[in-house]
C-alpha cells in the first residue's frame, strides 16, 4: 500500500484509480483514512476526494468509518472538510443505525458557515440525504429556507445559496408536504438581484406551473 501513495504523490494514479482498487481492498480504506493526515498535500487531497467517490459508488464499504468523517468534517483545511460534507452525505443511504440523524444539527449549521464554497456542500447535498433518509425531509426543508437569510460574506454569496437551495428543492419535490411554502420561496427569486438565481427560480416555476 506504501507504493499506492508514492503513485498518488507522483500523480501515476488518481483518486477515482484508488477509488477502484478499494472496491476489491476495501480493507485499506483505515490506511486512505490515515493519510489524509499525510505531509504531503498532494497524497491528502488524493486520499480525501477518493473516499469521496467511494462513497458515492459503494457506501456500504465505508459505513464503519463513519464517525471518523465526522470528526474530518472539522478538520482545518476545506478542501478536506468539503469531500467529508460530501461523504457523509452518500452515507446516509446506507445508515441502518440512524447515524446522521445524531448529527444533523452539526451538518447543517455549516449552512451558516462564512466560507460559501462549505455551505454550499451542504446543499448540493441535501437533496440525497432527504431522498435517503425522508423522515428528514421536514428538516432539511426547514434548513434549506434559511438560506435567505443566511449570513454570508457577502449578498452575491448568498444569492448563489439561494440558487442552489432551488435545485435541491427541485430533486426532493414530491417528497415536501408544504410544497406552497417552496412556491412562495422560489416566486421571491424572481427578483434576485443575481441573473443565474433568477433563472433557477424561473425554470422551477415553470416545471410547476399548474401549481
Amino acid at each position: 500500500m506504501y507504493g499506492v501513495f508514492d503513485k498518488l504523490s507522483d500523480g501515476t494514479i488518481t483518486a477515482e484509480d484508488l477509488a477502484k482498487k478499494l472496491v476489491s481492498k476495501p480493507g485499506l480504506v483505515p490506511k486512505v483514512i490515515d493519510n489524509i493526515s499525510s505531509h504531503e498535500a498532494k497524497v491528502r487531497f488524493a486520499c480525501a476526494k477518493t473516499l469521496s467517490i467511494l462513497s458515492k459508488k459503494k457506501p456500504e464499504i465505508l459505513y464503519r468509518e463513519f464517525d471518523h468523517f465526522v470528526k474530518l468534517m472539522d478538520n482545518t483545511n476545506n478542501i478536506i472538510r468539503w469531500n467529508m460534507i460530501d461523504v457523509l452525505a452518500n452515507l446516509a443511504a446506507v445508515d441502518a443505525k440512524n447515524k446522521f440523524e445524531a448529527i444533523f444539527d452539526k451538518y447543517f449549521e455549516l449552512l451558516q458557515d462564512r466560507v460559501m464554497i462549505t455551505a454550499a456542500h451542504v446543499v448540493d447535498n441535501s437533496s440525497t440525504i432527504a431522498k435517503s433518509k425522508p423522515d428528514l425531509t421536514s428538516d432539511i426543508t426547514a434548513s434549506l429556507l434559511k438560506v435567505e437569510r443566511a449570513q454570508q460574506s457577502s449578498p452575491e454569496c448568498r444569492d448563489i445559496l439561494i440558487g442552489k437551495a432551488i435545485i435541491a428543492f427541485d430533486g426532493y419535490f414530491e417528497q415536501i408536504e408544504d410544497k406552497d411554502k417552496i412556491i412562495a420561496f422560489v416566486k421571491r427569486q424572481i427578483s434576485n438581484r443575481r441573473n443565474a438565481t433568477k433563472v433557477k427560480a424561473q425554470r422551477f416555476l415553470k416545471k410547476r406551473a399548474q401549481r
